[in-house]
């Protein structure tokens, strides 16, 4: 069983974003980037599946600019066995994505494309469900536990009321959530593997995709800043100060 894993750079959960002074963008100019966690948590449920024997084989890919290899590095160090990178230097649409990594899917025949539900960037959770449509599979989105038995996978996710579980018939695309494991650090001996391990250089152009944005960004601002609170003397005062508020 083959298991594909679509991994994405993105600038770090920890750096604090900065807008562009044109307000055109986010600007990444000497901003630390590493692997989307999403897509982490989804490299580690892959990981965990091959060391589980279920998964033989466990392939990342990458859409980016040439400085994503050290994200598909990343994966590699954390167990993956190979990674290929499209190369793109524009911000492609998830539907454009989405139709990428269905090329990829024809040429390389997973039987699960486990991916992070989201990119912390631009937060559009849409990718693994317009991948799941374009190949016409079946799809769990926001896995928070995943087991694969034979030719199907039992999947719990997470929803307003609670806990579903569903079982998809394999080949399927399955999006990992925040609770369905925890990341390892990759060790210094696997880190230097990774650096043998292939990773396969492609462009947009071999797939003969359409990736055109349909999308155009007018405006891109911080949010505003929050005004100072104020500091009451009693509970009573707090009270009052609700009431006239409508909060109470």
């Amino acid at each position: 069983m083959k298991v594909l894993v679509p991994v994405k750079r993105v600038i770090d959960y920890n750096v604090k974003v900065r807008v562009k002074p044109d307000n055109t963008g986010v600007d990444l100019a000497n901003v630390k980037m590493s692997m989307n966690p999403f897509c982490e948590i989804a490299v580690e449920e892959a990981v965990r599946l091959k060391e589980k024997g279920v998964a033989t084989e466990v392939v990342v890919v990458s859409i980016g600019p040439q400085q994503a290899q050290e994200t598909i590095r990343t994966a590699l160090a954390m167990g993956a066995d190979r990674g290929i990178l499209i190369q793109s230097e524009t911000d492609i649409e998830p539907l454009g994505i989405a139709k990428l990594l269905a090329a990829v899917v024809a040429e390389e025949g997973p039987s699960m494309v486990l991916m992070g539900k989201q990119a912390i960037d631009g937060d559009n959770n849409a990718t693994g469900q317009m991948l799941a449509a374009l190949l016409g599979w079946p799809q769990a989105t926001f896995a928070s536990e995943v087991a694969v038995d034979g030719a199907s996978a039992s999947v719990t996710r997470e929803v307003d009321g609670g806990l579903q579980t569903l079982s998809v018939a394999l080949p399927a695309v399955v999006t990992a959530d925040l609770r369905l494991n925890e990341p390892r650090f990759a060790s210094l001996p696997n880190i230097m593997k990774a650096k043998k391990k292939p990773i396969d250089m492609k462009t947009t152009a071999d797939y003969g995709v359409d990736v055109a944005p349909r999308l155009t960004v007018l405006k891109v601002t911080e949010p505003p800043k929050r005004s100072a609170g104020i500091k009451v003397e009693d509970a009573a005062t707090l009270v009052a100060k609700l009431k006239e508020a409508g909060v109470i």
